[in-house]
Parts: structure tokens; C-alpha cells; sequence
């Protein structure tokens, strides 16, 4: 152990810095390119999850809560008028607050907040994400930010997987359980969008439909950075619920 400290210390490793950019092949945020559009409607029925639509207008709207950046979209376009970026689709805070998380998060060192945890029904896919962001590369410590064990300590509800019947009352005691003010994180195509399994027997689907969510952080799953950058924001919305109450 000393000696991994020793060389830990020698080496001087540094933390990443937040960034919004994945590697060069990275499916992220879509560039659509209305010119190059024949209106087969291609990539709208390739979609598995229904997260392409043409408005009334003739333009494309993706919602990013249901996508799944699995390309299929891309692949059914012969004109090549839809491509992949390296650009993550960031998270965005709930409509009613009416502003955008920012492309750009800036350190403002006194934030603090605590995490609880929960599992509805994920694949996993998401969790291993979220325990990456404990190690020495993303070190969510250095923002203020803490998992807490109890929803009693927690400021922030961090759910992850489509909600299954089964822990749909868990989720409703966790949330209950937590001291005001308090805000809820959908984390993933499956608790943000529902999507992916849709609603049956055995699943709700979105967090949404049971709880009110506060920031959705789209991707199958999401990037570490992208869950840092929702975290910092909710750092500081949650800060603004406090002044507010107060």
C-alpha cells in the first residue's frame, strides 16, 4: 500500500477535467442536415425506441431521454443527412425551470451534495458508470458530491433502470423518505425515457411516472463526465431551492 501511494505521489496523478467530448468514433449528440433530408422517414422507423419525429414543419426532433445511440437511424439514412457527433447530449433540467444545464460547468468550490442511490431495475450498464465516478480519474469528491446510504442524509435521488412494479413502492418510500428540499436525477434511457423495455406487466417505465424529476441525464449508458456535468448542476439547483425556501 505505501508503495502504491509512493508512486501515486511521485507520478502526480491528476483528476480529468470535465469535458463534454468523447473519442473520435463516440456516438453522441446528433448533426442533422435538413438539406440532404428526402423525408423517407427511414430513420424514424429504424428507431427502436421512437425517439425521431418529423413535425408538422418537416423538421426532425430527437429526444434524447429515449434514445439509445445504438446508430440504427444513422445506418438507414442513404442521403447521410443524420451523423453522429463526438459532442455528449447533455443533460437538461426539467422544462419548468427553463434553462439549459450549460455546455460549460464552471468550478465554484462550497457546493455540496448528497447522493442516494437507487436501483429500480437497471441492467447494471448505468451502476458501473455511476461507481466510476468514486475513482481517482473523475473523483466526484473533489465537487462536493457524496453517496450517502440513507435517503434521510440524501439531497438528491439518483435512479437508474426502467421501474419495475416490483420496487415501484421502494421508490416511493425512498422519495418520501428524504428531507425537503430534495431533487430527483433519472439516469439513463430507461428511468429518464422508459423506452427501452416500455410499460408491461412487469415495468412502469420512466422514474417520471412516479416521481417529479428534476434533471435527466440521456445515454445507454451515460459517460461518467456527462453524470459529473448533471451533478455539478444539480449541486447548484438544488442551492437555489435552499435560497428559495429560505
Amino acid at each position: 500500500m505505501l508503495k502504491l501511494i509512493e508512486a501515486i505521489w511521485a507520478g502526480k496523478v491528476q483528476t480529468q477535467e470535465l469535458n463534454t467530448l468523447g473519442a473520435e468514433r463516440w456516438r453522441g449528440e446528433m448533426a442533422y442536415d435538413r438539406k440532404k433530408c428526402s423525408d423517407c422517414n427511414k430513420c424514424v422507423e429504424q428507431c427502436p425506441v421512437g425517439a425521431l419525429r418529423f413535425n408538422a414543419k418537416g423538421k426532425l426532433s430527437i429526444d434524447y431521454n429515449r434514445c439509445l445511440f445504438c446508430g440504427q437511424c444513422v445506418e438507414a439514412c442513404s442521403e447521410q443527412a443524420l451523423a453522429h457527433s463526438n459532442q455528449e447530449a447533455l443533460p437538461v433540467l426539467a422544462a419548468e425551470y427553463g434553462r439549459d444545464i450549460g455546455r460549460v460547468i464552471h468550478a465554484q468550490w462550497g457546493r455540496s451534495l448528497h447522493i442516494r442511490h437507487l436501483d429500480a431495475g437497471s441492467c447494471n450498464a448505468c451502476d458501473f458508470e455511476l461507481g466510476a465516478l468514486s475513482n481517482p480519474l473523475y473523483d466526484l469528491h473533489r465537487f462536493g458530491l457524496a453517496f450517502v446510504a440513507s435517503p434521510r442524509h440524501a439531497d438528491l435521488l439518483m435512479v437508474t433502470g426502467v421501474v419495475t412494479r416490483n420496487l415501484e413502492q421502494a421508490v416511493q418510500l425512498t422519495y418520501a423518505a428524504m428531507p425537503e428540499p430534495k431533487l430527483v436525477m433519472a439516469v439513463g434511457a430507461c428511468a429518464a425515457g422508459g423506452a427501452t423495455f416500455g410499460q408491461t406487466y412487469a415495468t412502469i417505465g420512466a422514474v417520471s411516472k412516479l416521481l417529479p424529476v428534476d434533471i435527466a441525464v440521456p445515454g445507454c449508458p451515460p459517460r461518467p463526465s456527462a453524470l459529473l456535468v448533471a451533478l455539478v448542476a444539480a449541486a447548484d439547483l438544488y442551492r437555489d431551492k435552499v435560497r428559495h425556501k429560505l
